[in-house]
């Protein structure tokens, strides 16, 4: 028997999931975690287990929070896809005609795809800022604003680690009003999903710890240089924070607003949204969806220091990074191994959260759960 407390469900012939969420404890290092699965809008897996801290005293549970870094991002890039099937934005429109501060620094052509699919030319902030900074959404913004393009717009792409949550974010608030968050919870309630970009005060009790082993960290922010290495240093710790280092399990850094990184929610949350941008109409008109989901932008990014594969806030499913075995599934990695996904030819949503950060997008805990997943939907 696993010496950890695990609870849940799973439904009738998904027995194969529990068994590897089980082993993910047993074997695999897990400390806390949590997977959800629903098939065609039913919850056929809800399981959590493990501890919501290091010290292994806190269980955690079903309502537990963690932090889903990158798993976000598709969920601030689909608050403005809903502005663009609202006719309220244009994807080919020029991201200046709705912030006119943005054009600084040569970017006055960088669209609204650009925006979404890391080719915008912002991954890193060029200014120095600090952690204080970051508490500031306005400010983060304006820096955004403010930094000269590391390239053309549109010419090439480079992963927007943690910059895409400001850059897409602002355009949503340009657009609306309203910061992520309020958009989110609009999407997310009716779904019963919990999923927060900055949780509520009285959800902070919910919330586990990040456990992360992690180097000394830069106490200010590096800047300086106009290559790809001083990009990619700035990227991550401009401000020093960005990333979450140092910083992740900080009141302050759970209720603000970071949707690139600091998104905060349940597997079945993830799960439960993706499950609605499989209904038909739902959450986009199935035209915009389709294109938000296919590759947009491919090649090499110094950033991940691989070739990558971009959609319009989704990334679609490749050998490198697949979700499942069948082609137009989609969704988002994110730090440690969180990730949430659906396939349109199965009817499955998908989304695993964990509270240990190892430093890789994938590990072999989620693609247990994933292999897992798929040996039952093939028996059904």
């Amino acid at each position: 028997m696993v010496d950890v407390p695990l609870g849940g469900r799973c439904g009738p012939g998904f027995d194969a999931v529990g068994q590897a969420f089980a082993a993910n404890f047993a074997t695999g290092g897990e400390v806390g975690a949590s997977v959800a699965v629903v098939v065609d809008g039913e919850v056929v897996v809800d399981l959590h287990g493990g501890w919501a801290d290091r010290a292994r005293t806190r269980p955690f549970g079903g309502d537990t929070l963690v932090n889903v870094y990158s798993v976000g991002k598709p969920f601030v890039a689909l608050l403005a896809l809903k502005l663009v099937d609202r006719g309220l934005i244009g994807l080919d429109q020029p991201i200046a005609s709705v912030w006119p501060e943005f054009s600084a620094g040569g970017k006055e052509t960088a669209t609204v795809r650009h925006a979404l699919c890391h080719r915008a030319g912002v991954p890193a902030i060029r200014s120095p800022l600090t952690d204080d900074d970051l508490r500031e959404w306005d400010t983060m913004a304006s820096a955004v604003a403010a930094t000269r393009a590391w390239w053309a717009p549109g010419t090439r792409h480079a992963y927007h680690t943690n910059t895409y949550g400001h850059l897409v974010g602002e355009i949503v608030r340009r657009v609306t009003g309203a910061l992520p968050g309020a958009g989110l919870a609009q999407v997310t309630g009716p779904l019963g999903a919990d999923v927060w970009f900055g949780v509520r005060p009285r959800d902070l009790h919910r919330c586990a710890d990040i456990v992360m082993d992690v180097g000394p960290l830069p106490v200010e922010a590096p800047v300086g240089g106009d290559d790809d290495a001083a990009m990619e240093l700035a990227s991550y710790f401009n401000p020093p924070g960005y990333s979450s280092m140092g910083v992740v399990n900080t009141e302050w850094w759970r209720t603000i607003q970071v949707p690139s990184t600091n998104g905060h929610g349940t597997a079945l949350g993830v799960a439960r949204i993706y499950a609605g941008l499989l209904e038909p109409g739902r959450l986009l008109s199935p035209g915009l969806l389709a294109e938000a989901t296919r590759a947009q932008s491919t090649g090499y990014c110094p950033i991940l220091g691989e070739p990558a594969v971009f959609g319009l806030g989704f990334t679609p499913t490749t050998p490198r990074r697949p979700f499942g075995p069948h082609p137009g599934s989609f969704g988002h990695f994110g730090t440690g191994g969180a990730v949430g996904f659906a396939d349109p030819r199965t009817g499955v949503a998908f989304g695993y959260v964990m509270n240990q950060v190892i430093p890789r997008w994938q590990s072999s805990r989620n693609r247990a759960l994933i292999d897992a997943v798929y040996r039952c939907v093939d028996l059904r």
